[in-house]
């Protein structure tokens, strides 16, 4: 019998891109999406937002090889697609600091539609 945990770092080994958890809330004038991505950096970091849907991707880092004892988890490369509420296409801007991503996507009409820069935070 194969877990999941195994499952997940064959995907990784081969190269497939990994989901990963994500935290959606909406504030006044925004919806904010909030994703941890271990192991990777702001430049690894892509993001799409595209037909109300927010496309989150994050390249591969090569890790040290190592001898693992345990080895659940991987650094990337990492994607995720998540639908943004009705009414949430203006202006996006993304932030990536302690492995976690931050996207807020404003109240609009399609005016956030395309890439959007992901900016390091001190």
């Amino acid at each position: 019998m194969t877990d999941a945990s195994e499952e997940t770092g064959a995907a990784a080994a081969a190269g497939t891109p990994q989901t990963f958890p994500v935290n959606v809330y909406e504030t006044d004038q925004a919806v904010v999406v909030v994703a941890p991505l271990p192991g990777v950096m702001a430049d690894d970091v892509t993001v799409s937002i595209e037909d109300g849907k927010a496309t989150i991707g994050a390249a591969m880092r090569t890790a040290a090889e190592k001898d693992y004892l345990v080895h659940e988890w991987h650094y990337g490369p990492y994607e995720r697609q998540v639908d943004l509420p009705d009414g949430f296409g203006g202006g996006a801007e993304a932030s990536f600091a302690n492995g976690q991503l931050a996207l807020r996507v404003e109240r609009g009409d399609g005016g956030g539609q395309g890439p959007v820069t992901v900016n390091q935070r001190s």
